[in-house]
């Protein structure tokens, strides 16, 4: 039987890392705020740097991030549910949180800053308000300003009613753009509890519906019972995004691409929707009725997540915008959605009915632009390569951040089972792989959506031949090279200003400097085989062959990095040509390091190493020293 992780056992588990080292009361807040809202949007540690501004001056705003809205891999231009996003977080930990007079007061600091009436602000504050100001006077009806409010404990359903009066005065001062959230850890601890867990999700929803045989029911919502029915959702969970668990397209963010007649058809036409819309389908534990309708234990959308992110949004915008007043549009508009229908079809499943799930979400899903691949979070490939990362190589693979801290707690309730020291997540890892097997360095770096199932890189990495099947060794070897760069510090811990963008290009160096020693032995430059002489080479011992192919590499990328060398980035010719000076947007060009033509000046970099790593003494050279570990 698994064991269920208690919210307190699992709070104080994610709680220890900002508590470690003796923190200032500054510093707690940062790494809080830091934590939770990067868990929350599942931001990697590649990803843009959040902007934090807390401490004096930093105008009710303790950290702030702008989401660009990525269009799913592929997406040939359909009409994103959202676009961009800037988030406003307000971190409340510990006694900096007292209750319904915090949430006004700081709401109100926050509206100050915005309208430019708050003065002495930081220079950070200053920035990010500069920012904020061209972004309110571009953005489209897509674009949102959200103010969250982070907390440890879960708001009161008192407070969490405060909310809708601050995002009335919001909108009144903001206009429809703004929003309002609220997050907290025991939200981040929902979406790490095992599908055993005994507290069920329990939802009504008005609808008609007839039944057709034993587990299916069959019929048609109103739109605005859908839409209420959405509410209910997120009111009981705290987060929407929870009841696309099971469907793919949960694993694109819940935001992924729509058709763009679709929000057409919801704003012109309404009434029509049911006409033009395939439906959605829902998978349940089990369901009863309930007046007007039903009550859905365990809801899940598993066809028909664009559908009701697209009705989600579009009538949060027409029906939650605020205004005591009554425009003849939005009532004529109210009359008509009242007409509209989705088709619906209701599944029951059971509590033990995981095969039956994966058929209806393939099946339900097979009408659209979905990829067989995209399909390989809801079979047994992604758990079995986490049992086998465990059992073979003693490394917690984990699928969802905030997955480790749930883990650890488990091990603390379970003292005698298998107690596990080391974890990655699995995304990294693909990005890993995807920069360095298969040179994919700029596109690792800017853009997420090729690693999604269904993007690009996703499907190149998952594509089965006679060659190479990806498995759990190459998850391995991803890991192992991560961890061996780990010391070099990329990305937001950088002390070298020329490794702050530059770990997905590191990791390309590294194998492209690799298979000169693999052509040495004469082995064959496959994917197969990059990944045996990887482990071959971080399990060989004290040959040093590691700490030449690593020592060699960091010389290589440096002076590529260097202004001033003969073969630096800086002089390529798409540098100036193509990116006008914009290190930047070149860090991110998929043709970055691929060919002579592209990248000149990078692969001359690259051959000169090579050279060099055949020089000195016998024995110590670094490309035999290699060569002999990955025999």
């Amino acid at each position: 039987m698994t064991e269920t992780v208690t919210f307190e056992q699992f709070r104080e588990e994610w709680l220890a890392d900002i508590r470690s080292g003796n923190p200032s009361t500054v510093d707690l807040g940062n790494r809080f705020s830091h934590k939770i809202l990067t868990q929350w949007l599942d931001i990697s540690d590649d990803a843009d740097e959040p902007i934090m501004c807390d401490g004096a001056g930093d105008g009710g705003i303790d950290i702030a991030y702008l989401h660009r809205n990525e269009a799913a891999d592929g997406s040939e231009g359909d009409a994103l549910v959202m676009g961009d996003t800037w988030y406003l977080v307000q971190s409340k930990y510990g006694s900096a949180f007292a209750g319904l007079n915090t949430l006004i007061e700081e709401s109100q600091k926050v509206f100050e800053t915005l309208d430019g009436k708050r003065g002495k602000l930081s220079s950070l504050a200053t920035g990010l308000l500069e920012r904020l100001k061209t972004f309110r006077e571009q953005a489209s009806e897509r674009d949102k300003l959200v103010l969250v409010f982070a907390t440890v404990e879960p708001l009161t359903e008192l407070q969490r009613t405060a909310l809708k009066d601050i995002k009335v005065m919001g909108c009144a001062r903001f206009g429809p753009l703004f929003d309002v959230e609220s997050i907290s850890v025991e939200l981040i601890h929902k979406r790490t509890l095992d599908e055993t867990d005994a507290s069920r999700v329990r939802v009504k929803i008005k609808t008609n519906l007839v039944k057709s045989g034993a587990n299916l029911l069959v019929g048609s919502t109103p739109l605005i019972e859908l839409y209420e029915f959405l509410k209910r959702y997120k009111q009981t969970t705290l987060d929407l995004d929870e009841l696309y668990e099971k469907n793919v397209r949960r694993f694109l963010g819940g935001k992924g691409k729509v058709n763009k007649a679709m929000q057409v058809t919801l704003r012109d036409k309404p009434e029509q929707f049911g006409l033009f819309n395939n439906g959605i389908t829902l998978t349940v534990a089990s369901v009863t009725m309930a007046e007007g309708g039903y009550e859905l234990v365990e809801p899940y959308v598993v066809n028909g997540c664009q559908t009701t992110r697209t009705i989600w949004e579009v009538c949060r915008q027409k029906l939650e915008a605020g205004g005591t007043g009554k425009s003849q549009d939005v009532e004529d508009w109210k009359a008509r959605l009242d007409e509209g229908v989705v088709v619906t079809k209701i599944v029951t499943i059971g509590t033990q009915g995981e095969k039956l799930l994966q058929d209806i979400t393939r099946y339900t899903n097979s009408q659209n632009a979905v990829k067989e691949k995209d399909f390989l979070t809801l079979t047994s490939d992604f758990r079995d390569w986490a049992v086998q990362m465990n059992e073979k190589h003693h490394v917690f693979l984990e699928v969802q951040r905030g997955g480790w801290e749930s883990q650890r707690a488990k091990q603390k309730q379970r003292p005698e089972t298998k107690q596990m020291v080391f974890s990655t997540n699995a995304f990294d890892l693909l990005k890993v792989y995807g920069a360095g097997w298969l040179g994919e360095a700029g596109t690792a770096f800017g853009r997420n959506a090729a690693f999604l199932p269904g993007g690009t890189i996703f499907r190149r990495i998952m594509a089965t031949d006679s060659e190479h099947v990806f498995g759990v060794d190459d998850l391995y070897a991803a890991y192992c090279l991560q961890q061996a760069i780990e010391p070099l510090k990329f990305g937001r811990a950088a002390v070298q200003q020329s490794r702050k963008q530059t770990k997905f290009l590191f990791l390309f160096v590294v194998t492209e400097l690799l298979k000169d020693s693999m052509s040495k032995i004469k082995m064959p430059l496959t994917l197969q085989n990059i990944t045996r002489s990887l482990l071959r080479l971080f399990t060989s011992g004290g040959s040093g062959a590691k700490e030449a192919l690593i020592d060699t590499a960091v010389q290589a990328l440096d002076a590529y990095m260097d202004p001033e060398n003969d073969n630096s980035i800086y002089k390529e010719p798409v540098f100036s040509n193509t990116f006008s000076n914009n290190l930047n947007t070149i860090l991110k060009w998929e043709g970055l390091g691929k060919n002579d033509g592209n990248s000149p000046h990078f692969r001359l970099l690259i051959a000169s190493f090579r050279a060099a790593m055949a020089m000195g003494a016998p024995g110590h050279k670094p490309r035999d020293l290699i060569a002999s570990a990955i025999k």
